[in-house]
């Protein structure tokens, strides 16, 4: 028996990854969204293909069914009917487990926009006080402490 596939922690993959993952060709991934209605790839703008988790984890599972179980592409495609059922119930509590996650990362990402506009704005008043600062630090100075500091800094920078 195989050992389970790993999924990297992403949403989607391109067709060269997926191949590597499931370990077929690509054009045998073609040739099962031809053969197997249900793996359905997106499709950018350019015609490249998109492939969702529940697409990588239903091309396991047709590979499982035609290598491993020895089922013909029709029985293959007649077991994932059987399985339908089942599975589009799990799809939709994971969409709707996806779905509350997505909203609770939405709330996430204001709080820290909102951390962030915070701390951008003490960041200029910080920078505009001490612009202030050394402005004032300048011309309260006596004219021969300038030129010391001056050639002092000049000195320092050899």
């Amino acid at each position: 028996m195989a050992r389970p596939t790993l999924l990297p922690d992403k949403l989607f993959f391109r067709i060269g990854e997926v191949s590597e993952l499931v370990g077929v060709r690509p054009h045998v991934l073609r040739y099962w969204e031809e053969e197997f209605g249900i793996l359905k790839p997106m499709k950018t703008r350019g015609a490249h293909r998109q492939y969702r988790r529940r697409d990588v984890e239903l091309a396991l599972v047709i590979k499982k069914l035609l290598h491993e179980d020895g089922f013909t592409v029709a029985g293959a495609r007649k077991k994932l009917r059987e399985l339908g059922h089942l599975e589009a119930v799990a799809i939709g509590r994971q969409a709707a487990e996806a779905s509350t996650r997505a909203l609770e990362l939405r709330a996430e990402l204001l709080a820290v926009r909102a951390e962030l506009a915070s701390l951008l704005a003490r960041i200029d008043v910080a920078s505009r006080d001490e612009r202030e600062r050394a402005k004032t630090s300048t011309t309260d100075a006596h004219p021969s402490e300038v030129v010391v500091r001056i050639e002092t800094s000049a000195r320092s920078e050899r």
